[in-house]
């Protein structure tokens, strides 16, 4: 998801990859356990209920297959129409409210026939009775025309609006391959998932194997979603719970629609804000907007594919700012890093002006920020949404001097102390625009095959982020021992420029088998000057405000892990003192209240794939990592300045239910 390949921030023409090395850890523990009260620790950790998106074109439909072969045995004494039954009806339990979900159902109409699919449940907002009593009345005996059944339930589905980013989904539940010669079910799924409207196919095949197996595994690809084995009932249901799931928890989009252009000419203008557009493979898309001589200008896109989609490890967003004819300002590029499945992928950039005043990059004027994705052949060819924001910042004052830039990680280091004692519960979200809000402390998350999830933690002048991610020993599928995928985290700057892998310090990923694993990841300490820095890692972490992290699991755990979910651990601590300001001798902050500037009406944990259109300016928070006790004080938690050595060890043998 994260390895990236840097340009200098002053028009440095070398990509310098970073690279990734899987390793598989035992589980590191911190000394410190941050001291809160009660009421605000239950205020943090409780979710908030999940809140679908309305109108703006998401949607699944699961496609049921109904032919005579579902009235056999599914080897536990049961029948697999039995199974597929239950399977739904713990599917749709676990839906968001109101996510808009419907039945289709094939080869239960007539005994014979290749026109045998109707839509049992239409795509409404979710009406879990009315699923559960469509599948329970579902009479398997006919034929399996898989390919028109995949052609109606797109037309089942909402249509996308064009001010939409929605999930639209397919999911098709089958037990053997399609018996109708037209339409062919794999070029239905490719027509389909390169319409360019955010449709998904998704396929389990139950009990299945040798042609049916690849059928399947065809249409998934094809319809740039992935395949789920299930060889039994309780497989079943797990693997159509995930697949509803990623469904329903789509990145949630903000931000103004623009269209950008193949070339500078005719570029739409853009000012400070957050956008929305779309990308396809290998496509470059242009945005204009007047600079003046001093500010520094952010930039950063974010692709949001569909969980899971055909990726290569080297498939990439490039991001740059071009100035003149052809001078580069910058230029940072963001590889997957693996092929297992596409993920959310984040590249940033910046125009800052030199010190001296004098660089070719330094003139007021006319620039452009170019997007590029770029995709190997075979990779999904569908288009992706793309969320670009563009942030100003102005230079200091007149005659106030900046403190020293940090360049080192010193305390933040991966010997630093981390809190210790029992998680709290906490439910991430899908994206930057809806990442829960942490403070330092344990925390307790479940993660899917092929998820991320997003936390953001406010960091202060002087301070820096340090965190530990922990996977857990989960009981794994009989069988598929050696089998293995990843765990990956990445710290992002307010300004979305992800920061810290590939440094020597910090490794992103790790190997994942089921077994405890665990990552550790941080930031140097925040300082205004660090702009002025060479390394990729160091020059983003200039300016206060919330800082991100987003974890992921890879899509290949679904063929390892018993359980639907995967629990993760985060040890999140804020080190240092905040300082008042940048400037040098600032004062440090005896006490500050918490800060909510940031926060939005649909800012909470809740999941789905809508977006809200309009323009949205970021304002970061000025919170500085501090806790509440008892509504009466503020009090920070400070680390040492140079590290120390780990205390209490984790216990790597604990079960993933914690």
């Amino acid at each position: 998801m994260w390895a990236s390949v840097p340009h200098g921030a002053q028009g440095g023409k070398r990509d310098v990859l970073r690279r990734h090395r899987g390793r598989a850890a035992a589980l590191v523990g911190g000394l410190l356990l941050a001291l809160c009260a009660a009421p605000l620790q239950a205020a943090a950790a409780a979710p908030a209920a999940p809140a679908a998106p309305a109108g703006d074109g998401s949607g699944m439909v699961m496609v049921l297959d109904s032919s005579g072969s579902m009235a056999g045995s599914d080897g536990s004494g049961s029948t697999r129409i039995a199974a597929a039954r239950k399977a739904v009806g713990t599917a749709v339990d676990a839906l968001p409210d109101g996510y808009p979900t419907g039945l289709r159902v094939y080869g239960a109409d007539r005994p014979k026939g290749c026109a045998g699919t109707r839509l049992a449940q239409p795509v409404t907002a979710l009406d879990r009775a009315g699923i559960k009593k469509a599948v329970a009345a579902v009479q398997p005996q006919g034929d399996a025309p898989v390919g028109l059944s995949l052609r109606s339930a797109a037309k089942d589905l909402p249509p996308r609006s064009a001010r939409s980013a929605g999930s639209r989904t397919i999911l098709l539940i089958s037990d053997g391959e399609n018996n109708c010669r037209t339409p062919p079910p794999c070029e239905v799924a490719a027509q389909l998932g390169k319409g360019g409207d955010g449709l998904r196919i998704d396929a389990i095949g139950f009990q299945v194997a040798g042609q049916a197996r690849e059928q399947l595994e065809c249409i998934a690809k094809a319809g740039n979603g992935r395949y789920y084995d299930a060889p039994d009932a309780r497989s079943l249901a797990r693997q159509l719970h995930r697949a509803g799931q990623l469904s329903a928890d789509g990145y949630r989009f903000k931000g103004e629609k623009v269209r950008g252009t193949t070339a500078r000419t005719g570029a739409p203008g853009i000012v400070p804000g957050q956008y929305l557009d779309t990308i396809g493979p290998n496509e470059t898309r242009y945005y204009a907007t007047d600079l003046d001589a001093t500010s520094t200008a952010d930039f950063s896109a974010t692709v949001a594919p569909q969980p899971g989609a055909a990726v290569d490890s080297l498939d990439a967003l490039n991001t740059r700012v071009v100035h003149g004819t052809d001078s580069s300002c910058g230029s940072t590029t963001e590889l997957f890093g693996q092929r297992e499945g596409a993920t959310p992928l984040a590249s940033a950039v910046s125009r800052i002006p030199s010190q001296s005043g004098t660089g070719g990059c330094d003139k007021a004027g006319r620039y452009w920020l170019a997007v590029q994705r770029k995709a190997a052949k075979g990779s999904d060819a569908a288009r992706w949404p793309l969320e670009l924001m563009f942030h100003v910042e102005h230079p200091l004052k007149k005659g106030v001097t900046p403190a020293q830039s940090e360049p080192e990680y010193g305390a933040g280091g991966k010997g630093a102390s981390l809190p210790t004692g029992a998680p709290q519960d906490v439910t991430g979200g899908t994206g930057f625009n809806d990442a829960r809000a942490l403070r330092q402390g344990v925390w307790r998350d479940r993660l899917l095959p092929a998820q991320t999830l997003w936390y953001k933690v406010p960091v202060g002048w002087g301070q820096q982020l340090r965190y530990d991610v922990e996977f857990a020993n989960e009981p794994t599928v009989k069988g598929r021992g050696g089998r293995f995928s990843f765990g990956r985290t990445q710290v992002y700057t307010p300004h979305r420029a992800p920061v810290g892998s590939g440094t020597g310090e910090f490794t992103s990923q790790t190997l994942y088998t089921g077994r405890p694993a665990s990552l550790r990841m941080g930031t140097v300490p925040v300082a205004w000057t660090n702009r002025y820095e060479t390394n990729p890692n160091v020059t983003p972490v200039h300016s206060k405000g919330d800082f991100y992290i987003a974890v992921t699991l890879g899509a290949k755990a679904a063929e390892i892990a018993r359980d639907r979910q995967i629990g993760v651990v985060l040890r999140v601590a804020v080190l240092g003192t905040a300082k008042a300001g940048p400037q040098a001798g600032s004062a440090a902050l005896a006490e500050a209240a918490p800060d909510h500037s940031t926060a939005s009406a649909d800012n909470g944990p809740g999941r789905g794939g809508g977006w809200t259109s309009g323009p949205w300016l970021p304002v970061v928070s000025i919170g500085v990592g501090v806790l509440l006790l008892a509504g009466l004080a503020v009090a920070f938690l400070r680390a040492r300045r140079k590290p120390r050595p780990d205390g209490g060890k984790a216990d790597p043998t604990r079960g993933g239910s914690w």
